[in-house]
């Protein structure tokens, strides 16, 4: 797994954590053979996740977009105080994404609670235990999207959140704002 600099944002170690992903999909599911499980992770999703990484062609990285962590951004401090969960809160992630001029093709987002550090953020994402479909996994491993933004918090619930919105080819003319 990547080694994470001790001056780095949490957002961007995430980030960096989902490309290493994506990047060495067979390395990490060595790892995760090799780690201890997490608190309440399912043994078969566990399995699951390792066998279809070592399926996975490598994939580009995502790129960093400075609007994309806004509107993860926002959705993460409207649940932060309330303790509220999912992902319907803000006004959704499309009118969240196009407040900040984000007009994806695709968009999804995966959020994390309970977790701080940004290996177990991936981790419990990747392995999306007790979640219908592993539609967490499918986004980070989904050759759709192309950009992303990360924004991690406090959450009155749960402790620790972190949202991850992706976004898909965005039309000719649409500037990028990098971090």
């Amino acid at each position: 797994m990547p080694q994470v600099a001790a001056a780095q944002s949490q957002e961007q170690a995430v980030l960096d954590e989902i490309n290493y992903v994506r990047a060495n999909p067979r390395a990490y599911a060595d790892e995760l053979r090799r780690a201890e499980p997490l608190y309440g992770e399912d043994p078969d999703a566990l399995d699951e996740a390792i066998a279809e990484l070592q399926r996975q062609r490598p994939l580009p990285p995502l790129t960093a977009d400075g609007r994309i962590d806004a509107a993860a951004r926002d959705h993460a401090s409207a649940q932060a105080s309330r303790g509220s969960v999912g992902h319907g809160a803000s006004g959704g992630l499309g009118q969240r994404l196009r407040k900040y001029g984000v007009f994806a093709g695709m968009s999804a987002e995966n959020i994390s609670y309970g977790y701080e550090h940004p290996r177990d953020v991936v981790r419990q994402l990747v392995v999306d235990s007790r979640v219908p479909g592993r539609c967490h996994r499918r986004n980070i491993l989904s050759t759709g999207y192309s950009s992303a933004g990360v924004a991690c918090g406090g959450h009155r619930s749960y402790g620790a959140m972190c949202v991850i919105d992706f976004a898909g080819a965005m039309p000719e003319g649409v500037a990028r704002a990098a971090r």
